[in-house]
């Protein structure tokens, strides 16, 4: 059984707001009624967990994991920068329900919140305190630092100007201190779900991870990348000695096999009361509405390694004019990969995992086959393969790589709204990554390596030697390592975007420049006559009858393309904060006065 976070709060003030002014019912619930009712206060903080609880990342589009389809890329990936675009609004909703609580819970007494429980439920709120402080401050540096209830009746209290990057994050540190003290190991089974010591010691480690790296820490500083691996080191051993692990199952399991020892901190989804549409990471004909989301593209797929760890590398130049490389390529793509890859992305003429009749169990030719065309410059015209039909479509409207990490096999088209998958914020793989990545800072290199051969042993790669592939032993080429790895092992999870701004990379997708990827395509127009459509790619047979053909720009429109500004890295207040607010700074890249790197 899931634990239910409701919105049992918003419930008892919209009862309240019912009560007749004329009549007074001793029974009703009332605002106040709440500090003297522990089913109601635990309510409330559900109601915090339940609307801050991050769920299922949709995002890969704008980084080098994937697309949503041609022309939807952001201004901000292209380089067109504004702060009508580009700018953050600053929201304290949570904030001051947060504050309002924290207030409140100091009043109750103890025969209706002994000190366990009350030191549970603040150390909750405390880290959503810090969970929201640090999603601004990680965006746009320092913002007011507001900790106690406003009067919203003093207007002039209410114009508060921004604190330093600095102090902002050694309150986010506080709180979660002082969370981490009051929250217990574990809750009990029917508690799971809640934030634990575990999962604040682990975001405290990301938190320092981030600080540490260079988006804010441009001069390198030591301290910062030693108190990190402290903290990371910290909950490294926390969670290890608390039954926590990399889960040694089959790495597509990990979200399939729920409360699994590398779960640390988690949204549970569950139908009818709180489900996943994965609609939009479906392909189109398995798709009752948005469709083609989160399509890899060139660089995701050739990140994965070979089986034996060793990098997949593949000669675009020679993919097209030498057609024995051409099927080695294929051979590889498909049958010498790291076995994370096969979890992660579906690849043309394989299974698809769904419950649809019409084409359940059977291999989804989502594969090309051209024709001339003497009115494009290429001379010829890709056709789709779809569903073992040719399509009337002519080109590519996607990538023909989806998601396959935590999608919900158990479905039918008309039931993608009912995705119960669980979507793990913090797991231990990337506490351990965290880890590495410091330790390889403050020059605990066989530390870091160390790592990096669990994460891979854990992927099921092959190796003679131990190392699995990785060839790292400097603190440059290990650093890149950790680049690499976080690709590959947090592909879909929400983090690429971010791992690229706090490393200052998006050079790295500029230097890409366009979203390109590979088609699979049917060599000879006459095999289609007796074609098989229930086999598929794993097939020698059949791969023969297929090659690759590299598309430069998926996009079709060389507009679209990576031109990341590498000179804004924090994101600007929107004007409307700004003109509400006299008090507030701008930041400097956007020519204000404020510095987030203070």
């Amino acid at each position: 059984m899931k634990f239910k976070f409701n919105i049992f709060f918003a419930l008892v003030l919209a009862l309240a707001g019912c009560t007749r002014l004329d009549y007074k019912d001793n029974s009703a619930i009332s605002p106040e009624n709440v500090w003297t009712n522990k089913t109601m206060i635990t309510a409330y903080v559900n109601d915090i967990q339940g609307g801050m609880m991050p769920g299922w990342p949709v995002n890969a589009n704008g980084t080098d994991e994937g697309m949503n389809g041609p022309k939807d890329m952001g201004s901000y990936t292209r380089g067109q920068l504004s702060i009508e675009n580009s700018g953050y609004g600053l929201n304290y909703s949570n904030i001051d329900k947060i504050n309002f609580f924290l207030e409140q819970v100091e009043t109750v007494p103890a025969n209706v919140l002994n000190d366990g429980e009350k030191k549970g439920l603040t150390g909750q709120v405390l880290f959503w305190r810090a969970w929201d402080y640090w999603a601004k401050v990680k965006e746009v540096g320092g913002v007011p630092l507001i900790l106690k209830p406003q009067d919203v009746s003093n207007f002039e209290s209410l114009l508060v100007s921004r604190n330093s990057t600095t102090d902002c994050v050694n309150q986010i540190l506080a709180d979660l201190d002082l969370a981490i003290q009051y929250l217990p190991a574990k809750w009990d089974d029917n508690q799971y779900g809640r934030i634990d010591k575990g999962a604040a010691m682990a975001f405290k480690g990301r938190v320092l991870l981030w600080f540490a790296s260079p988006l804010f820490n441009s001069s390198g500083n030591k301290e910062r990348w030693q108190k990190a691996y402290d903290a990371n080191l910290d909950a490294f051993n926390f969670l290890t000695s608390n039954g926590k692990g990399l889960y040694q199952g089959k790495y597509a399991d990990i979200w399939y096999k729920e409360r699994n020892e590398e779960v640390i901190m988690v949204n549970q989804f569950y139908f009818p009361d709180h489900a996943f549409n994965q609609s939009s990471i479906h392909p189109e004909p398995f798709s009752g509405g948005s469709a083609n989301n989160n399509e890899a593209i060139l660089p995701l797929l050739l990140a994965f390694p070979k089986a034996d760890g060793s990098k997949f590398v593949m000669d675009l130049d020679r993919l097209a004019s030498d057609p024995v490389y051409n099927q080695q390529m294929v051979n590889d793509f498909y049958m010498n990969r790291d076995p994370r890859f096969h979890d992660v992305i579906f690849c043309p003429g394989t299974v698809y995992p769904t419950q649809d009749d019409f084409v359940k169990g059977q291999s989804y030719w989502n594969a090309w086959r051209t024709e001339p065309d003497a009115g494009s410059t290429s001379g010829f015209r890709y056709i789709s393969l779809v569903l073992n039909q040719l399509s009337t479509g002519v080109g590519s409207s996607s990538t023909e790589y989806w998601q396959l990490k935590g999608l919900d096999r158990s479905l039918t088209r008309a039931l993608l709204g009912q995705a119960s998958t669980d979507w793990i914020e913090i797991r231990f793989a990337e506490v351990l990554l965290n880890l590495g990545e410091c330790a390889n800072e403050v020059d605990k290199s066989a530390d870091a390596l160390d790592v990096l051969y669990k994460i891979r042993k854990r992927a099921g790669i092959q190796s003679a030697d131990g190392k699995y592939g990785i060839t790292a032993s400097s603190k440059e080429e290990i650093r890149q390592a950790y680049m690499d790895e976080r690709f590959i092992e947090l592909a879909y999870e929400g983090k690429r975007w971010g791992d690229l701004r706090r490393w200052k990379k998006f050079d790295l997708l500029n230097k890409i420049k366009y979203r390109s990827g590979l088609h699979v395509v049917l060599k000879n127009q006459t095999d289609l006559n007796n074609f098989d459509w229930t086999t598929d790619m794993y097939t020698p047979e059949i791969r023969s009858k297929f090659r690759f053909d590299f598309i430069k720009n998926m996009d079709g429109d060389d507009s679209y393309n990576f031109n990341l500004d590498l000179n804004h890295w924090f994101y600007p207040l929107k004007k409307d904060d700004l003109d509400r607010n006299s008090k507030l700074q701008q930041n400097k890249e956007w020519g204000g006065t404020f510095d987030p790197l203070q």
